[in-house]
């Protein structure tokens, strides 16, 4: 099995940094995500995030030597505030679990939008610090481990290992999601909960297919085959 839990890391306290150095770390951070937010990520320099925060472009470096490794820590912040969002998910049907979940995201989300439009190109162009690489386990796992357990943890979950394996099929549908949602062009992003009411009203259908062998055999395929092609390994392995 590959969804080993793995603690969050507290942002801007990397081991052995002392308080004033993880405050400057913290203060260089917010204001980077503050103009990026305000005028977009590419419109936004590394020398425009120094100037803002009133400090050198070689202490920002120290710190965060490239946009991308500001958002990469966006990405991990946002996956801890999500993980407690989820906290608490109430008993029910598995369905209904994935889309309370999949709402949750999007609400943690969505203040960050403008910035986040910038995570498409890094969760798929950069095999060594995108999401989907080794250094970026730990917050990947997190939301993963949530959208698992609104799924083994339901009311009707499958028998193992499909219940798992259903679970991680959804947190790709999540992510499948979020793209539409950072890409939507309507106002207020109405396409995306037209979309999620869509995926809501088919769910009921899906619960149904479950229960046909070569529907939970293709579930569990997928599983492994979408693990070892995203993260380089099977689940068989």
């Amino acid at each position: 099995m590959f969804t080993e839990i793995v603690k969050p890391r507290k942002r801007g306290r990397p081991r052995g940094q002392s308080a004033q150095g993880a405050a400057a770390r913290d203060l260089l951070y917010e204001t980077a995500i503050r103009l990026m937010t305000k005028r977009g990520y590419e419109a936004t320099t590394l020398r425009d995030i120094a100037k803002e925060a009133g400090v050198s472009v070689g202490l920002l470096y120290r710190y965060f030597p490239s946009k991308q490794a500001v958002m990469i820590a966006l990405y991990e912040q946002l996956s801890t505030d999500f993980v407690g969002q989820a906290e608490g998910l109430m008993p029910g049907r598995w369905r209904d679990r994935f889309i309370v979940t999949l709402q949750a995201s999007l609400g943690v989300l969505r203040p960050h939008r403008t910035a986040l439009r910038a995570l498409i190109p890094v969760m798929v162009g950069d095999l060594d610090d995108g999401v989907f690489a080794a250094s970026n386990t730990g917050p990947r796992l997190r939301v993963q481990q949530v959208f698992e357990d609104a799924v083994t943890g339901s009311a009707d979950a499958p028998k193992p290992p499909l219940a798992a394996a259903l679970g991680r099929l959804l947190y790709l549908v999540h992510l499948a999601v979020l793209l539409w949602w950072l890409l939507d062009k309507t106002p207020r992003q109405r396409a995306t909960d037209a979309l999620v009411a869509l995926i809501e009203q088919l769910l009921p259908s899906a619960t149904l297919t479950l229960r046909l062998p070569p529907i939970r055999r293709f579930v569990l395929a997928m599983d492994d085959l979408i693990h070892e092609a995203l993260i380089g390994r099977s689940t068989t392995a």
